[in-house]
């Protein structure tokens, strides 16, 4: 109850119960289902500054021992009759209910997880609308995108959703991803990175399916993108292969591999993540893939695997949180064995999953003080490197 970092990674495997006590309507964010499902529940600041996404709805809360309730003006979290911690419930943003030009609502074209804006600003994954269906097994792009958010979101939405974002809530960091549309992933998306890099020279992730062609990527960097990630889903081939139909004949996980470990030695130590989901494969091969990524320069973000509603696994279990506990004890050790750096940009606190740096809430292991002071070189060199350019971009 003292470890934040494991009461988050608990609260992922068992979500919460809100009590009647709660006023979410006027005193949190809205709880939106948008782009994959992981941003699907509660948006809760935990002790430590450590933001988390908490499954509300799902079948399996219902045994959740966790309840979110208000007491006076304070929130709580409560496992069966014991106080675990006080949290903060970060306010609904007021841009949510701004229209865009194009009279969209802006939460209909982005959101807010953690600290950062998320957008998936094109259609619906083609593994949605091939017959039989190809989706990954876990996924809910295809019930939310159209229904929740925006099917077509347009250049002049996305910015002014991005400016109102920054305004408000000083948001650093514009995370793009899609879904699988047979190799022009990439360029449904060059429009909006180029738009958001000259119009607000904020950082800029994208995620897709690996590209056919990896001078892509060596475009991406020219054009100012700070960060890729890659969703290999699972390390376990049959695995991949079971849960991901559409991923492993179209694309197969060594092009994954190949296009991680190019992007790796292109945008250097720590720009590049391969993302996999603890709870659909043995321990063991969610440790190999974190090995793995970390031997070439990449880090691993580790998603718990959350059965969202509507997807083919939403009567699944969530993984026992004590046994994947190895995942993100790994996820740390490793960053630090192989020098990859971590926590590095500013202002950056993700909910949806457990960051690397958030890993060290599960080791005993401790840092050397060469690989400390480095980070901390690094961070402070790279907030005065983002602030001028914020306040040169906004002079002019």
């Amino acid at each position: 109850m003292n470890n934040p970092g494991l009461i988050k990674l608990d609260l992922f495997c068992k979500g919460i119960k809100i009590d009647s006590s709660c006023n979410l309507e006027i005193d949190a964010r809205q709880i939106l289902r948008c782009r994959g499902g992981l941003g699907s529940g509660l948006e809760i600041i935990l002790p430590d500054n450590l933001y988390v996404n908490v499954p509300v709805e799902e079948h399996f809360v219902r045994k959740s021992p966790y309840t979110l309730y208000k007491q006076g003006q304070e929130y709580l979290i409560r496992k069966k009759s014991e106080t675990v911690c006080q949290v903060i419930l970060p306010a609904c943003p007021k841009f949510y209910h701004q229209k865009t030009s194009s009279g969209k609502l802006m939460s209909r074209i982005g959101v807010m997880q953690g600290t950062y804006l998320g957008i998936y600003p094109t259609k619906i994954c083609s593994f949605w609308e091939m017959k039989p269906s190809m989706n990954c097994h876990f996924c809910s792009v295809g019930l939310n995108v159209g229904h929740n958010e925006e099917l077509v979101k347009s250049v002049s939405d996305v910015i002014e959703t991005v400016k109102a974002a920054r305004a408000e809530e000083k948001i650093t960091f514009v995370h793009f991803n899609t879904g699988f549309f047979g190799g022009v992933e990439l360029d449904e998306l060059e429009p909006y990175i180029l738009a958001v890099k000259k119009e607000t020279g904020l950082l800029v992730g994208v995620q897709t399916p690996p590209n056919p062609d990896l001078k892509k990527y060596d475009y991406l960097k020219r054009i100012g993108v700070d960060h890729l990630s890659f969703c290999i889903e699972l390390f376990n081939y049959e695995k991949f292969e079971q849960l991901c139909p559409g991923k492993s004949r179209y694309i197969g996980q060594d092009k994954f591999l190949e296009t991680i470990k190019y992007c790796s030695k292109l945008f250097g130590k720590g720009r590049v993540a391969g993302e996999i989901i603890a709870g659909l494969e043995p321990v063991e091969d969610s440790i190999k893939a974190i090995e793995h990524f970390a031997s070439i320069g990449a880090v691993t973000t580790v998603c718990v695997f959350r059965p969202c509603l509507g997807t083919k696994l939403e009567r699944e279990q969530p993984p026992d949180s004590e046994e994947i506990i190895p995942i993100f004890k790994a996820m740390y050790e490793e960053c630090i064995r192989n020098s990859i750096p971590i926590g590095i940009a500013p202002n950056i606190n993700v909910s949806l999953v457990l960051l690397p740096e958030e890993g060290r809430y599960f080791t005993d292991t401790r840092a050397n003080a060469l690989y400390l002071i480095k980070l901390l070189f690094m961070k402070v060199v790279f907030r005065i490197y983002f602030r001028l350019k914020q306040l040169l971009k906004r002079q002019f």
